[in-house]
Order: C-alpha cells, then sequence, then structure tokens
C-alpha cells in the first residue's frame, strides 16, 4: 500500500524504514495530519500518525474522500481519534497496544528523582563552579508512600521499581488486580484517600471523560502539603490552572509533566526562535521545582523498534484483509 506518514521525526524514520523493508510504499510528511494537509495524503490508501495528530470527524471525513481506508496510530492513546466518525465512513484503525511500558515507567521515576534531589538546580550550579550544597535537600524515598493512579502495564511497572525503594504503594484503578497487588504488597483504595496519604502521586491512567481534570483544585487541597506531582500520562488528566495555584501556595512542592494539555502546537518542534505564546506554560516554567519534558517519555530505542514493528504489522493486516 502508499501510506503518507504525518508528523514525521528524525528519531523515528530510520527505524520505521527498517520495519517497513520496502513492504510498503511509506510517504514520509513533517507536517501534522489536519484539515490543511489532509490532501498530502492522496493517492494513498492508508495514513499513519502521532499523538499530536488530528483525527477528528472533519479530517476524516476528508480522508476517506480522497479515498484512505486505514488509519494506523504510532501510539497507544487514541483520544484524538473520533471513533465513532471511523467506524461510519467504514475506516479500520489501529493502534500500537504496546511499546514499552518500561520506557514510560522508568521516565517517570527519573522526574521524581530528578525533583527531589533538585539535580536540575545541582548540574546548573556546577558548570557555574558553584559548589555549595544549600538549598539541594532532598528525602529518601524508602518508606514514602507513592500513590499510582491508574494500574495497568505502565502504572504496574512504576510499582515495581519502587517497591524497590523501599516506598509503600496506593493504588488507585477501577479494574483492581489483587493478584499483581498481593505479589507486590500494594494497596488499593479510592483516589480521595490516595490523594491524602501519598508523599508522591504518578499518574498512569488513560483520558476519558470520568477522568479528565481528575486533578484539580478541590484534589489538591486534599493532598499532603508539598506532595510531588508526577504525570507522565496525559496532559488533561490534570488541570493546569489549578496546579498552578497549587504550586504557588506550596500545596504541591514539586512538579514533574511530561505531558500537556495544550502540547498539540507546542512539543516535538523547534520554538527557540520565536515568542512563547502560552501563557500556562509561560507560568509552569517559571516554578524552580517544576521539571518539564516534551512527550519523551516514550523516547527509547526499544520503544521507537517495537512502535515501528507494530505499525508496518498493522498496515500488513489492513492489506490483507
Amino acid at each position: 500500500m502508499k501510506v503518507a506518514v504525518y508528523s514525521t521525526h528524525t528519531f523515528e524514520r530510520s527505524f520505521m524504514e527498517q520495519a517497513n523493508d520496502a513492504k510498503h510504499e511509506l510517504l514520509f510528511l513533517k507536517p501534522r495530519l489536519s484539515a490543511i494537509t489532509v490532501n498530502l495524503a492522496q493517492g494513498c490508501q492508508a495514513v499513519s500518525i502521532f499523538v499530536g495528530d488530528d483525527a477528528s470527524r472533519p479530517v476524516l471525513e476528508a480522508l476517506s474522500e480522497i479515498g484512505v481506508q486505514f488509519l494506523a496510530l504510532r501510539s497507544t492513546g487514541y483520544n484524538h481519534v473520533d471513533l465513532k466518525a471511523a467506524a461510519m465512513l467504514q475506516m479500520r484503525v489501529a493502534r500500537v497496544t504496546e511499546y514499552s511500558p518500561y520506557a514510560v515507567a522508568e521516565h517517570s521515576v527519573a522526574l521524581m528523582l530528578a525533583l527531589n534531589r533538585k539535580l536540575i538546580k545541582a548540574h546548573a550550579r556546577v558548570r557555574e563552579l558553584n559548589f555549595s550544597l544549600d538549598g539541594l535537600v532532598g528525602f529518601d524515598m524508602h518508606r514514602k508512600t507513592v500513590g499510582i493512579i491508574g494500574l495497568g502495564k505502565i502504572g504496574k511497572v512504576v510499582a515495581t521499581i519502587l517497591r524497590g525503594f523501599g516506598c509503600e504503594i496506593l493504588v488507585s484503578d477501577p479494574l483492581p488486580d489483587y493478584h499483581f497487588a498481593l505479589h507486590l504488597k500494594i494497596k488499593y483504595t479510592d483516589v480521595d484517600t490516595l490523594c491524602t496519604q501519598s508523599d508522591i502521586i504518578s499518574l498512569h491512567a488513560p483520558l476519558t471523560e470520568q477522568t479528565r481534570y481528575l486533578i484539580n483544585a478541590e484534589r489538591i487541597s486534599k493532598m499532603k502539603k508539598g506532595v510531588m506531582l508526577i504525570n507522565t500520562s496525559r496532559g488533561a488528566l490534570v488541570n493546569t490552572k489549578d496546579v498552578i495555584q497549587g504550586l504557588k501556595t506550596g500545596q504541591i512542592g514539586s512538579l514533574g509533566l511530561d505531558v500537556y494539555e495544550e502540547e498539540q502546537n507546542l512539543f516535538f518542534e523547534d520554538h527557540s526562535e520565536e515568542i512563547l505564546q502560552d501563557d500556562v506554560i509561560a507560568r509552569l516554567l517559571t516554578f524552580q521545582n517544576v521539571l518539564i519534558t516534551s512527550h519523551q517519555a516514550f523516547l527509547t530505542d526499544t520503544a521507537l523498534q517495537n512502535i515501528a514493528r507494530t505499525t508496518i504489522y498493522n498496515l500488513k493486516c489492513f492489506e490483507q484483509g
């Protein structure tokens, strides 16, 4: 098949080419999929998209009109795809159900450690030959209580790593895995209790209508003073403006983000020569106790290889019916 690969990044192209091995004609496109860029897929039977692409109803309708029948996601999340519209248009959709839970889980823990031990500040100081230790005091992870919201594949790896540190683990998930909980000696509870008792809260839930703004002003007010909040899942799980208020009052002691609700036109691109137009993330960047990475938690060679292999496999399955 001829496939339009939207949002192609330099870091993934070689993995896609290797996995494809000339099976399909891949048209690598740097622009995101949108109503404006739909026509770039002219003559293609399939389209492959990334997390920042727009697969809303109008875009899918436009794709269908030019003959696109298949949509292959290079991601696990699919909240950017209108699945009802796809079904109505008889457009088949496939995603990468798993690429590497270890990649995201390890990045989540890396954010925790970097914030706790103030590694960014320490590194900046040493580069300026300032070897003072004032203001760099952290805490032992051992025996701290970590609340994990969402115990899927990634959440389970996070829990396993943190149990290795000697942390106490609280979990909230609508589909409990009691066998795993018993094996790892972790405790299930509700979100509000988790927020009240946790020293660190790490989010690993999908974005649904039920989980949107799961972390809001009301829940932040119930958290321990100085709590650490980590989000490597979906940006809209947190109300960012409420989080900023929590940072200003000290209710949130530190914040680690790899995702952001309005990241679509910001992440994955170089804006270093531009004036930042997003006032919310601009405010976040003023806090010394905030660490933001640009949706890179997945970015390991293992994950990229698995994403490419699964995407090509999905295209093969589409082709074979």
